[in-house]
């Protein structure tokens, strides 16, 4: 089965352009982070669950199921969201839509880097990025998915 990566690219964008905060507290971190705690132990999934602001973790849960490598996951994609801007499905796909392998193509390390889905950019509308909310556990389409479900819950979408 042959990936669209153009449409995922598309959505992805779209989605990034239109889950933005107006503002983003210590309080909204807690409050997201709680949200996507529920979300996991309501359908039994087994994930970690990671909110940075600034260079700060604010919010982080291990859900039963995970292991300190869901800790690294989380490491390695919310460095790569925080140094290219952008959620790191994103970035995963631009790349795959090239026909290049992230880590070669950037020459960043996979120790440290990870393009695979679950982070995504918390961005001040007219402000830019202050933050990262994570999810690791699932495949990657569906950490993406389930950290975008909770952003649009949590943003009133």
């Amino acid at each position: 089965m042959t990936e669209d990566f153009a449409a995922q690219i598309a959505e992805i964008e779209a989605q990034e352009a239109r889950l933005q905060f107006t503002r983003f507290t210590h309080e909204d971190a807690l409050a997201l982070g709680l949200l996507l705690v529920r979300l996991g132990t309501e359908r039994s999934l087994g994930i970690t669950v990671d909110i940075t602001k600034g260079e700060q973790q604010v919010f982080h849960v291990s859900l039963a199921g995970t292991t300190a490598d869901n800790d690294d996951w989380v490491d390695r994609k919310t460095r790569t969201v925080k140094r290219y801007a952008a959620s790191s499905f994103l970035v995963g796909r631009r790349h795959k839509a090239e026909g290049k392998d992230f880590n070669a193509a950037s020459g960043l390390p996979l120790s440290l880097y990870a393009a695979h889905g679950g982070c995504f950019p918390i961005v001040i509308r007219d402000a830019g990025l202050v933050g990262t909310v994570t999810v690791s556990g699932l495949a990657q389409a569906d950490d993406h998915a389930l950290v975008v479900e909770a952003l649009e819950s949590f943003l009133g979408e």
